[in-house]
């Protein structure tokens, strides 16, 4: 066999152990995936998520900046902000997200997350690009405007974010979120 082929079973199989929730062979497959193809981030991905369903953070996080090492991407940036949000460390999670958003704006994970690390620094006005950015382009961009009307609300600027409650409500009368927040602007 070749060693393309011994990677892609050995990273289908860590896969499927991961989803089973047996780490110690997820992590013996995902070994044996990095070692058949140094080129890619996906084992070290899977390494990661090992690592973090395990509790081991300071492994986890040396695991996402090897993915993105190899193979930067959202998904290895978005990983290493979340390890530094669940250790506390709010202005590296920070920095990754945007990194993460940075090269792909849809990334609905980091934007969550950056959302909520915005408002912990009290830097909402910050990421109004990023989610300006992300509602046109995301198949989540009905969920993305409420959210950046919570966050125009939060700042006082109650006329732009009506303006994006009454084009949400306009399209889905039903979106009750959207309807919480316009009834409690107007409250």
């Amino acid at each position: 066999m070749s060693n393309q082929m011994d990677y892609e079973i050995n990273k289908e199989l860590g896969e499927c152990y991961l989803f089973m929730g047996d780490f110690d062979k997820a992590e013996e497959y995902y070994r044996k995936a990095a070692e058949n193809n140094t080129e890619s981030a996906a084992p070290y991905m899977g390494l990661a998520t090992v690592a973090v369903q395990r509790s081991e953070l300071d492994n986890a996080l040396v695991l996402y900046k090897k993915a993105a090492a190899v193979e930067e991407n959202d998904k290895a940036l978005c990983g290493i902000g979340l390890v530094y949000m669940e250790k506390g460390e709010h202005e590296q999670a920070y920095t990754w997200f945007t990194k993460a958003l940075d090269l792909t704006a849809t990334n609905v994970v980091a934007l969550n997350c950056l959302v909520r690390e915005a408002y912990h620094l009290n830097r909402v006005e910050m990421i109004l690009p990023y989610l300006e950015g992300a509602i046109s382009s995301s198949p989540e961009g009905e969920a993305i405007r409420v959210t950046l009307a919570g966050c125009l609300m939060s700042l006082g600027r109650m006329d732009e974010a009506r303006t994006h409650l009454e084009a949400i409500l306009a399209l889905n009368p039903s979106n009750t979120n959207a309807k919480e927040l316009f009834e409690s602007m107007v409250a």
